[in-house]
């Protein structure tokens, strides 16, 4: 990533990043709600004038390859050289997909299966040409990797991509769009950005760099959240949650993974359609408790961040969530102990479970974490 922008309106930040990477055929790829409900779009569209090159607002939740595919088309018929992200993560990592596919000639969904990652290994395959700036509304954090996940929906399996070049060139944070932002999906991503936190900090391979971020991106969105839940207008409460997601990236962005929060949370999105933030209020602290026996003092220091020192972490978070609001257990997202089977076997083939800081040998274990969120 070149640059990250924040506190400039996005209309302004787009028009200077285009102007700076010599983009003249810019591809939008926006939120359909945004673009259908408000203003918002075509105001970039009319600063960017003929350099809009055409707009796709049709990526549903968790990225679907037949979408992506759908995306890529619209791209390609544009002469895209550049990709704008206008929305939340679906879009972003749709975005990063399509990038892949259009360097690598991919035009049918099962083509996807040339690109994609197997067992934590990508393939070979171009580089990507067509890069991408991000105008995120949500507060997930997608933004800031080179990972994108696409629901193969025949499999109903999230599926993970990556290659270096995915990282957006620049990222472009104005509170002021995410106003539009439904408060139940600002607020659930924000505790998205809360598990990659907690998740790096309590990590196994966690490092000084990573925890430096984390530990500090907690903090802010710990204080942040709170504050938007009271006031969804206050811009500087939701600036704040912008940069603690910002920083929640570190770990991940550094090398340290994430772990079973991560994994079932995959498993949940692709298999039920549990939206992202949601698997993250649902399953961390249940997580965070079943890993207590092997990481008490990492799960110490974030409770500290949080504002709670020395109290139980699985506690903390419980206490947090619920207070904004945000479901508590499997059962609310419509997820019984008749699929317990199924989602611990799916998990086990993500790339997280494997490297979960607590070991976990095998599916049983995961059922007691399901168990403990049911």
């Amino acid at each position: 990533m070149d640059e990250v922008v924040f506190g400039r309106p996005a209309a302004e930040a787009v028009v200077e990043q285009l102007d700076r990477l010599g983009a003249q055929r810019a591809f939008l790829m926006v939120s359909g709600t945004l673009n259908r409900e408000t203003d918002e779009i075509e105001r970039i569209r009319d600063v960017l004038g003929r350099r809009c090159a055409g707009i796709f607002d049709a990526m549903p939740a968790h990225t679907p390859r037949a979408a992506v595919i759908a995306a890529t088309e619209q791209a390609r018929a544009a002469k895209a050289d550049l990709i704008v992200t206008i929305g939340g993560g679906s879009i972003t990592d749709g975005a990063k997909a399509v990038q892949l596919c259009l360097a690598n000639d991919v035009t049918t969904s099962d083509g996807i299966d040339a690109i994609r990652t197997r067992g934590g290994v990508s393939p070979e395959m171009k580089a990507p040409r067509v890069r991408q700036i991000s105008v995120p509304t949500t507060i997930a954090g997608g933004e800031f990797s080179s990972i994108a996940g696409v629901t193969n929906e025949a499999k109903r399996q999230k599926e993970m991509l990556r290659h270096p070049l995915l990282m957006p060139r620049a990222t472009i944070l104005d509170p002021e769009l995410s106003v539009h932002t439904p408060d139940w999906l600002f607020l659930s991503t924000g505790i998205r950005a809360v598990d990659h936190c907690v998740e790096g900090i309590c990590s196994r391979e966690a490092q000084p760099y990573g925890d430096a971020q984390a530990l500090r991106g907690l903090s802010m969105l710990a204080q942040g959240l709170p504050r938007v839940k009271a006031d969804g207008s206050d811009l500087d409460a939701r600036m704040d949650c912008q940069i603690g997601t910002w920083l929640s990236t570190g770990p991940l962005a550094s090398g340290v993974p994430m772990g079973a929060s991560h994994g079932i949370g995959y498993v949940l999105g692709a298999e039920f359609g549990v939206p992202h933030g949601h698997t993250s209020c649902v399953m961390l602290p249940a997580v965070m408790r079943w890993n207590k026996p092997d990481n008490a003092e990492r799960q110490a220091l974030v409770a500290a961040a949080m504002g709670h020192p020395g109290e139980d972490l699985g506690d903390v978070l419980d206490a947090f969530i619920r207070a904004l609001g945000m479901p508590r257990s499997l059962m609310e997202v419509r997820v019984g102990p008749e699929h317990f089977d199924r989602i611990a076997a799916q998990a086990m083939k993500t790339p997280w479970v494997p490297r979960n800081p607590r070991r976990i040998e095998g599916p049983a274990e995961l059922r007691e974490i399901l168990q403990m969120a049911a």
